[in-house]
């Protein structure tokens, strides 16, 4: 069958309902790039909302485009360029992402693509080795001031909110943040095996990327970034508790590409949303220990460019940039 015919015989098909409008509009196979490697935080969140939304029959297929580092910018500059105008493909993306623009004073626009919808919030912990010679964030705070150097901080790319964070921990504890230690990953799976490995001092992410190694003994929590102590976490102590005003939390969303048409965004932006209703969804949710946290269209639009404002004020007052 032509592809034009196939095309017409879905939108008649969602047309009597039966089938649903999201896959007249996205035809065949919905794209999913994802602007990290694989292991990580937008790695699991794009495979789980491509698994629901297969599951969900809001597409009829899903591939997956892992283009990792810069904190997604070499994923999104492709992006950018080869998702123009194809309502079939969308971006896993989020509060990393607009901190590393931010950093790397990058040229990239990620507004001239499509907001479509936030999905996720979570919180950063912190975490030691197992064969760590450090048994709490006051130990690490100790050895800070002492050399701030030797404190290797592994986490996601730089400008991410483990990043902030511990130039905001250091700001805190009277340090210099431009003397902090930073080693950024271009993945998860990069940062987990290098705390695994005790070749960072401590390490950061999201609950989901850590809670398997921390329920077995090979990482131990030693500070969240909430406000209150997380229900998984219970014994791990906030950093406001330990006496550092620090407080960021993570995010998590997705984009469609430039100058989709507003039925191609309606489309994608109401499959999202009736996939975050389905059991997988909320299967991923339990599973990864995500907060549900749907905002779409023009009111997801007008949260990125509040957070932009305030991650660079948060930065500029950490010392991360001037």
């Amino acid at each position: 069958m032509r592809r034009d015919t196939f095309l017409k015989s879905l939108a008649a098909l969602a047309a009597m309902g039966a089938l649903p409008a999201a896959w007249a509009q996205a035809g065949a196979n919905l794209k999913i790039l994802i602007p990290a490697n694989p292991g990580g935080g937008w790695d699991t969140t794009g495979r789980a909302l491509g698994k629901a939304m297969l599951d969900a029959k809001q597409a009829a297929t899903v591939t997956y485009d892992n283009k990792g580092g810069a904190a997604g910018a070499l994923g999104l500059a492709p992006f950018l360029a080869g998702a123009k105008g194809d309502g079939n493909q969308m971006m896993v993306m989020g509060a990393v992402m607009l901190g590393g623009l931010i950093t790397s004073k990058s040229p990239l626009n990620l507004m001239q693509a499509t907001p479509l919808a936030r999905l996720t919030t979570e919180y950063n912990v912190f975490v030691l080795p197992a064969n760590s010679p450090h048994k709490t964030m006051a130990d690490v705070i100790a050895q800070l001031k002492k050399d701030p150097g030797s404190v290797k901080w592994g986490g996601g790319s730089r400008g991410s909110t483990e990043h902030i964070a511990a130039a905001m921990i250091a700001r805190e504890a009277g340090v210099d943040p431009a003397k902090i230690n930073y080693v950024a990953f271009r993945g998860g799976g990069e940062a987990t095996a290098a705390i695994l490995g005790g070749n960072v001092t401590v390490g950061g992410s999201g609950l989901s990327e850590f809670s398997e190694y921390i329920s077995t003994g090979k990482m131990k929590p030693i500070a969240v970034t909430s406000a209150q102590r997380l229900p998984a976490l219970k014994d791990t102590p906030t950093l406001k508790e330990l006496g550092l005003n620090v407080e960021i939390g993570n995010w998590r969303g997705v984009f469609g590409g430039p100058g989709i048409t507003p039925a191609q965004r309606k489309a994608l932006i109401d499959a999202v949303a009736a996939t975050t209703k389905s059991p997988s969804w909320q299967e991923a949710l339990k599973k990864n220990d995500w907060n549900p946290a749907l905002l779409t269209g023009d009111e997801f639009t007008k949260f990125v460019d509040n957070e932009f404002a305030a991650l660079r004020a948060i930065m500029a007052k950490s010392g991360m940039i001037t």
